[in-house]
């Protein structure tokens, strides 16, 4: 009992704040959901003769090569809609409306899919429901990250992604056990799990506080202190709710921007903003949408071992990876674990690349193949994945939080479609046919992921996001992050108008 109350975890959770993160992180499960019940559901044989085509020469059902890139890049059309749209209503009506409305929506676009009887609804059942992804990426985030206490706010906010894998080994499990089925309840049945989690998270919303800084931002002092109250569990040696309400207010007042776009680009935010597109660039163009999207198809191109699974397994490994990730970034920093996770994609990339310049390749030699693409997913699960989440809503200043996460959450969605567009025509014949050796297109892109962290990215654990707005205000090299001191300031504040 004295060793839990000494983790690093339990002692700044609160019955009231893990609740609040916990329920957070549910809402992401959906995502994981259709991300992988999608992808597999497409390798099922029942879904290919439903919304493929008859080959003679093969005598066996497929979706061809352009419908199965318009599936897995056109849906980024409503992950662009539902982002703005989710901010917007996150940044005006706060973060709890925003959870509500979005999850009433993903009940709508799973009937869409659901009752699909042709391809074309699919891809339109695809699109709205990912608009409700684009609205969970505009408010969840910054949600947890403005909730929780600087030392273990890696670990609130990377249980985004965290969750979002036990969602896809949850429908991996489901789908393995329907994939023998005939009919179409073989898909229908794991995609019926897309019910579930929006009606827990409507109906529980109302029951966590609002994030306080959101409610400093609308000039609701009173609430926000409520809510500060409600969240912390304050020892003898913790600062009081009025101390940490003060902070705030303080860097309010402080901050050198009015919440505009232009501020984005000007001043200290120039290299914030910078930064977070950069993170939302390298964590699609490294393959993330080969092994997320296509890898259980790519998987099953090879004939060397159950594509089911290969996925249940995949997804079990990568959830294990995000969890150590999420468990240590508070100790070990942000940094080192990027840079660990580049350097193991760039093993498994290129060797996945180079065993499939091989012409006639044998069972050992696939499984490689196999190995280095589960291999480099979950290398990006244990660092880019979640610790791109936590870096962006780290970075920007409070007024500009849900403007940084729109436009670096822009870059993530153009870099993801690119990917998720072309990769079917990169791996497949008579495209370019470039199958496993698509391993050397990633592999370098992840060589310059590296260098990325290396020289960009700030450490930033085990400070309060208002300790990040004053270093980069006064200008600290991004390199001095971890090692700098930093002195905040502050006066008791009661009434200022925080709305710019």
């Amino acid at each position: 009992m004295a060793l839990l109350k000494e983790n690093h975890l339990i002692k700044h959770f609160t019955p009231r704040l893990a609740a609040a993160v916990g329920l957070i992180s549910l809402s992401t499960l959906n995502y994981g959901f259709d991300n992988q019940g999608i992808a597999t559901s497409q390798a099922m044989a029942s879904y290919k003769r439903q919304f493929g085509v008859y080959d003679p020469e093969t005598q066996s059902w497929a979706i061809p090569t352009y419908w199965t890139s318009l599936l897995n890049s056109l849906n980024f059309i409503g992950f662009a809609a539902g982002l703005y749209l989710g901010s917007l209503i996150s940044a005006r009506y706060g973060r709890r409306v925003a959870m509500f409305s979005m999850s009433l929506w993903a009940m709508m676009s799973a009937t869409v899919l659901i009752s699909s009887s042709r391809i074309e609804q699919v891809l339109a059942g695809r699109i709205l429901n990912y608009a409700y992804v684009g609205m969970e990426l505009a408010t969840c985030p910054p949600f947890q990250a403005e909730i929780i206490p600087a030392p273990v706010r890696g670990f609130a906010v990377g249980t985004y992604q965290a969750s979002l894998l036990v969602g896809g080994i949850l429908i991996n499990s489901v789908c393995l056990g329907t994939s023998n089925l005939t009919s179409n309840a073989a898909w229908r049945i794991p995609q019926g799990l897309f019910y579930l989690v929006p009606s827990i998270v409507a109906s529980c919303i109302w029951f966590i506080p609002e994030s306080p800084r959101w409610l400093l931002l609308q000039d609701r002092p009173d609430d926000a202190l409520k809510s500060l109250r409600e969240l912390r569990g304050f020892g003898p040696e913790s600062p009081e709710p009025e101390e940490e309400l003060a902070r705030l207010q303080t860097s309010l007042i402080h901050e050198q921007n009015q919440g505009t776009y232009a501020d984005l680009f000007r001043g200290s935010n120039r290299r914030r903003t910078l930064i977070a597109m950069g993170m939302n660039f390298f964590i699609q163009a490294t393959g993330s949408p080969f092994t997320a999207a296509y890898g259980t198809l790519f998987v099953q191109s090879l004939h060397s071992i159950n594509p089911f699974q290969f996925s249940l397994m995949s997804s079990c490994i990568n959830t294990f990876s995000c969890l150590v990730a999420i468990y240590i970034t508070d100790r070990v920093g942000r940094r080192p674990i990027l840079m660990t996770g580049s350097v193991l994609q760039i093993i498994w990339l290129f060797t996945m690349g180079g065993v499939g310049t091989v012409v006639n390749p044998t069972m050992a030699q696939t499984q490689v193949i196999v190995a280095a693409t589960a291999l480099s997913s979950a290398s990006l699960c244990f660092s880019w994945d979640p610790l791109n989440y936590i870096v962006t809503t780290e970075l920007p200043a409070s007024r500009l939080r849900d403007k940084t996460q729109r436009v670096a959450s822009i870059v993530n969605i153009a870099t993801n479609f690119i990917f998720s567009f072309t990769t079917p025509y990169l791996l497949n014949a008579p495209y370019a046919n470039l199958h496993s050796k698509v391993g050397f297109i990633f592999g370098s892109i992840a060589c310059c992921s590296l260098v990325f962290a290396y020289f960009c990215v700030p450490e930033m654990k085990g400070r309060s996001l208002e300790e990040i707005n004053t270093m980069f205000q006064e200008g600290v090299a991004l390199r001095d992050f971890g090692k700098s001191s930093v002195t905040l300031r502050f006066t008791q504040v009661s009434t200022y108008n925080y709305c710019a």
